[in-house]
């Protein structure tokens, strides 16, 4: 299939009219001569279908509950989102409940269901968080940083944990980063820690922030903490999610800056998401939905109800220029996953993942593998 008259997003990061074929499910002929009978985009935006490497669930199923159905119903939503592949992500839960979630994580990675997102891999958020930073984690299943659990898991899956999180101040942590990253990202989270000890953390392995702000402490100028230590590195990726709930939009832009090429913008996305108001479940935890904000009965905000293709719009709504938002929620990701070679950005050879944009970038179509949804 060819198409031409495209303004796509290319990897210079940058908006460029041209064409563009899709052969055997791959980009080909990107920017080249345009061919015969291609369909006119018209100067319709094409970007990389967006990747979400922090998502627990939505329409009403979560990773966690180890259900395939469920998992194949969050895959087919990511992908009419526009959200072409996912890293399903765990909660705080006992190993065993864990073990069955990724095992059957393997079983959606192995077999795609047409029109669905690509299952890429498992971001292992928990057990291994400070009890002060929680969140909206299950405390009584908090543990220090475990190898042995995690090559565990790991196995059970086929390989497929893309993050591990963990705090860095627990006992055990530069250890579990030194290992651990060798097979994936290692990323700090629901950590208590100071500018040292996430210093510490980096310098033994891990490469990564979860869900920048939320969670961790946040930047004084005497004690700048897990941001500060990240932003220095030009090596380490920061989360943000961009709902218009969990952070104001001036700390939006700053993050931006702070991290310049090196955000990676998330839904962490809950069950709820695509799901009407009131109550619903993240780890085992009742949750209230009211508009766009989940809370725990004490308040504490949970995870968000918006999908990454909202979160990247809602990014460009706070100011945020576009190239910069699409980079965000399609290179960058696709970078921390170690996926480049085959996804985040059109390039030929690469897999035809892409979505279809007005110049408002409100989604027209999308397509996976060069498949219209």
């Amino acid at each position: 299939m060819d198409f031409t008259n495209a303004m796509l997003f290319t990897e210079d990061f940058r908006f460029q009219l041209g064409c563009f074929s899709v052969e055997e499910g791959r980009f080909a002929n990107v920017l080249g001569q345009e061919r015969p009978g291609a369909v006119d985009l018209k100067g319709a935006y094409v970007i990389p279908g967006l990747i979400d490497i922090h998502t627990h669930g939505n329409s009403g199923a979560d990773f966690s509950d180890g259900d395939e159905e469920g998992l194949r119903r969050m895959m087919a939503y990511y992908g009419k989102s526009g959200v072409t592949s996912a890293a399903p992500t765990s909660m705080t839960l006992p190993y065993e409940v864990l073990e069955k979630a990724f095992a059957v994580g393997r079983k959606v990675h192995d077999s795609r269901d047409p029109g669905s997102a690509r299952f890429v891999g498992i971001n292992m958020e928990g057990p291994f968080f400070c009890e002060k930073r929680k969140g909206a984690q299950n405390a009584a299943y908090l543990k220090n940083p475990d190898l042995e659990a995690f090559q565990r898991l790991n196995q059970s899956c086929g390989g497929l944990i893309r993050f591990a999180d963990l705090a860095a101040e627990l006992p055990g942590a530069a250890e579990f980063a030194r290992e651990a990253s060798k097979v994936c990202t290692v990323s700090i989270a629901h950590t208590d820690c100071t500018y040292e000890e996430a210093d510490a953390l980096f310098n033994a392995g891990a490469s990564h922030l979860t869900h920048l702000y939320n969670a961790m402490p946040g930047i004084h100028h005497r004690t700048p903490g897990p941001i500060g230590a990240g932003s220095e590195r030009e090596k380490v990726y920061a989360e943000l999610i961009c709902d218009g709930v969990h952070i104001h939009p001036s700390a939006v832009r700053m993050a931006f800056k702070l991290f310049p090429g090196r955000i990676c913008l998330i839904s962490d996305s809950m069950r709820a998401c695509g799901m009407p108001e009131g109550e619903s479940d993240l780890g085992g935890q009742k949750v209230y939905i009211k508009g766009r904000k989940a809370t725990l009965a004490d308040g504490t905000i949970a995870g968000s109800c918006t999908n990454l293709f909202d979160c990247m719009t809602t990014a460009l709504s706070m100011g945020i220029p576009l190239g910069e938002a699409v980079k965000a929620a399609t290179w960058n990701p696709a970078h921390e996953l170690g996926m480049l070679d085959e996804i985040g950005s059109i390039r030929d050879g690469k897999l035809a993942d892409f979505v279809i944009c007005d110049s408002q970038m409100n989604r027209q179509q999308v397509y996976i593998g060069g498949q219209l949804l």
